[in-house]
């Protein structure tokens, strides 16, 4: 079996960019290089037009290079370790592997090893979310985690005294890894589930969603997050850029959201809203 590689060459700072843009087209494993990174998906599951349409939206940017071809399956995990940095957010949570030596310690410790799942850290909208999160209360809260991902930030909730976290992602690769953080990071009360919001078992209201999705499916939707939200409830979303804030607020107001605050990284964005 073989995996296709596309090599970018670009600005260090317009990777974090383009790697959401070229995951949308099926890419799911990103290693950054010192002249940008690379990405990797199984044999041809890829969306070609979609990739096309990304190279010629970027034409202006230079310098940016894409090179496409196929190599032997590598063991990505180690692939993985050999370029993978622990990663501190507001010099109050530790995000690293369980491989990582850490001598100072810090208020919250989060171990992940991701596999094939989205959600080290290492993304500036992961930052972002984990950052706002520890300014939220979670204490005896009940929680959904939409797109989980690897689960860290199920994780960051659990650690912050959430009661329960309902955490679900379309990715089978996702479900089990991040159960797998889950049980590293002994939290036992986070639950995660196969499939999309209308599809996954859930019952009841929660104090507080996540997603960290990206703004097409964050619009799409909204209106299901506001239905499972208590009055007072929390929506945290990112995967999204600063300008796009607007249109996330247009839709979230029709449905009583309100925002509370947002910030944003290197052009990634975080918006927290709030229900009437």
């Amino acid at each position: 079996m073989y995996s296709t590689r596309l090599q970018v060459i670009c600005d260090p700072e317009f990777s974090e960019i383009l790697m959401a843009e070229v995951a949308e087209a099926g890419f799911d494993t990103f290693i950054e290089t010192e002249k940008g990174f690379e990405a990797y998906v199984e044999g041809g599951q890829f969306d070609q037009p979609s990739l096309d349409l990304i190279q010629d939206k970027y034409k202006h940017v230079n310098p940016l290079l894409f090179f496409q071809d196929r190599i032997e399956k590598k063991n990505w995990n180690e692939e993985w370790e050999k370029n993978v940095e622990p990663i501190i957010v507001d010099d109050k949570c530790l995000i690293r592997a369980a491989f990582h030596k850490i001598e100072k310690k810090y208020l919250y410790e989060i171990i992940i090893t991701p596999k094939m799942s989205f959600g080290t850290g290492h993304h500036q909208t992961t930052h972002l979310m984990i950052s706002q999160q520890m300014k939220m209360d979670h204490l005896n809260k009940r929680v959904m985690d939409a797109g989980c991902g690897t689960a860290i930030l199920s994780i960051m909730a659990s650690k912050l005294g959430a009661n329960k976290v309902e955490a679900f992602d379309i990715d089978e690769w996702s479900v089990e890894n991040g159960q797998e953080n889950a049980t590293n990071n002994n939290c036992a009360n986070i639950h995660i589930q196969l499939g999309k919001i209308n599809e996954v078992k859930l019952t009841g209201k929660f104090d507080i969603i996540l997603a960290n999705i990206n703004k097409n499916i964050l619009l799409a939707e909204m209106k299901a997050y506001a239905s499972f939200l208590t009055s007072g409830g929390q929506l945290l979303l990112s995967g999204f850029y600063v300008q796009d804030i607007e249109d996330l607020l247009r839709e979230a107001a029709q449905y009583g959201l309100q925002e509370v605050v947002h910030a944003d990284r290197e052009s990634w964005a975080t918006l927290l809203l709030q229900m009437k």
